[in-house]
């Protein structure tokens, strides 16, 4: 949904000038969108990036888990846009002449719990080298506010609202229609929720599904590791099955006896 609502240059232009009110003459057709696509996820759901001018603006989304992590990651998304910046603009980085380059700016747009005593900065040399002169440093701006009266602080209301919906009525389609019925009630993204209401219960409702499938994967995962943990141990002859069970709980006494006829008949 952060994409899908910011593809649309009227909702761009907002967080732009939510960004820089400073800037009041800038117009749709100023900003250009350099989202990265399949470089830094599966998809380009959760960055952004465009520039406006001789400013080159990288928003990446953190969702709810707060991470420092996502400074290298605006870091490798902002390499990547300048090599593709330098690649469309002809530009030759081998030659004499300096080349011109828009004016980096990071964001990260936090929607989780704030972590206590929340920083309005990270950065890569702060909190990676402990404030040491590094060869190239990274600064993220973290936006965390809640403010009906910025797109930025209604995306962040909408996403807690959304958090709060889906731990009353879990993961189905009633959450999504509450968390909109409740957000357009507070006047919250209220013109975008009410033109593409449909499009976001959709959007929303394949989220559910691909939690599932990370769900799934996860506990593959778990029980493929609990196997292994379990072969090696009926391989090494030093512990019974009954004590195996109580060191992998996840694995019950019927699925040891078969992993022990498999080992057996490998021996």
């Amino acid at each position: 949904m952060f994409t899908n609502l910011f593809q649309d240059k009227k909702y761009l232009l907002r967080l732009y000038k939510a960004l820089h009110p400073e800037d009041g003459n800038v117009t749709e057709e100023d900003i250009k969108d350099v989202t990265i696509k399949h470089i830094l996820v599966d998809a380009d759901y959760n960055d952004l990036g465009f520039s406006v001018g001789g400013r080159l603006v990288i928003l990446i989304e953190s969702q709810s888990t707060w991470t420092l992590n996502i400074i290298i990651r605006a870091l490798m998304y902002l390499i990547q846009t300048y090599h593709d910046f330098f690649k469309r603009t002809k530009q030759n980085l081998y030659g004499s002449k300096k080349v011109n380059m828009p004016k980096p700016e990071l964001y990260i747009i936090f929607t989780g719990e704030k972590p206590e005593n929340p920083p309005d900065t990270i950065s890569l040399s702060k909190d990676f080298f402990d404030g040491e002169k590094i060869a190239v440093d990274a600064e993220v701006k973290v936006l965390y506010q809640e403010d009906e009266n910025s797109i930025i602080g209604q995306y962040i209301i909408f996403c807690k609202v959304y958090n709060e919906q889906r731990k009353k009525y879990g993961q189905t389609k009633k959450a999504v229609t509450e968390t909109i019925r409740i957000c357009k009630d507070r006047n919250v993204l209220k013109e975008y929720l009410e033109s593409k209401e449909q499009e976001v219960v959709d959007i929303m409702m394949t989220l559910f599904d691909d939690e599932q499938v990370l769900e799934a994967y996860a506990e593959d995962i778990r029980n493929s590791e609990a196997r292994e943990t379990a072969e090696r141990m009926i391989k090494m002859g030093k512990l019974s099955l009954n004590e195996i069970a109580l060191c992998v709980p996840s694995l019950s006494l019927d699925e040891l006896r078969e992993l022990e006829t498999e080992v057996m008949q490998l021996a």
